[in-house]
């Protein structure tokens, strides 16, 4: 899939939403697919988890709060809009781990060119907390919500929701579902898998999603996590 770039020297144009008869479309196909009690069963376990893990990580969030202000200022918080369940756009949060205004000059890109211009743009404390992925923290707030689930597709920009779903004919079935801080292409496959493989895992937990299944994904997650971090510090140092 191509990347857009920007011209040379200029900054790159705000990202669009997406237009009402787009949302509209897939709302309409998503609300229209068969709703199923393990649903219900799977956002009782998200509210509960993630009502217990952010009052568990309170401590940690003030800390690092206070460390970014002190840092690198406001704000501290990465506010993204992102595609939810049945079309809905929601802000997802994470803490700010790149210069002021960086999120405007990646806007355009995807894959590796994002990963490296992302890496470049990264503060010194920023790459600490991507490092032990602790940038992912607010998102217990979205989950808490019910924007998102622990368990799902990770949820995409409106802009490439949209070319995607003109590329992939089936990506809009990802809209059944609650987007999710975890999925199984994320412990499965690696951060370079193209989107159709992705899409591919993603539809495997949409048909077979169970409360098994959710637990099972959010225990490889676990160890996924703590490996990830234990490389990353040291890369950090």
């Amino acid at each position: 899939m191509a990347t857009p770039k920007p011209g040379a020297g200029s900054p790159a144009a705000p990202q669009p939403r997406p237009s009402d008869s787009f949302i509209q479309r897939f709302a309409q196909r998503a609300h229209g697919s068969p709703k199923r009690r393990v649903d219900l069963e799977l956002r009782a376990l998200d509210f509960l988890l993630a009502g217990f893990f952010l009052i568990l990580s309170l401590p940690l969030l003030l800390l690092i709060g206070a460390a970014l202000l002190l840092t690198s200022g406001t704000p501290l918080f990465y506010r993204g809009d992102r595609v939810g369940r049945g079309g809905h756009i929601f802000q997802m949060l994470k803490f700010r781990t790149l210069r002021r205004g960086a999120e405007e000059r990646l806007g355009p890109y995807l894959g590796a060119e994002l990963v490296e211009r992302t890496h470049a743009e990264t503060t010194r404390l920023g790459r600490r907390l991507r490092a032990m992925q602790l940038d992912e923290l607010p998102q217990l707030w979205n989950i808490l919500r019910g924007h998102m689930s622990f368990v799902g597709p990770r949820p995409i920009r409106p802009r490439f929701f949209e070319q995607l779903a003109g590329e992939l004919p089936a990506y809009w079935q990802r809209l059944v579902v609650r987007p999710g801080l975890t999925g199984f292409a994320q412990v499965r496959r690696g951060y370079d898998t193209s989107m159709a493989e992705k899409l591919a895992h993603d539809l495997e937990w949409i048909a077979d999603r169970s409360v098994p299944l959710y637990l099972r994904t959010l225990v490889a997650t676990a160890f996924r996590v703590i490996g990830q971090s234990l490389r990353g510090l040291v890369r950090a140092h």
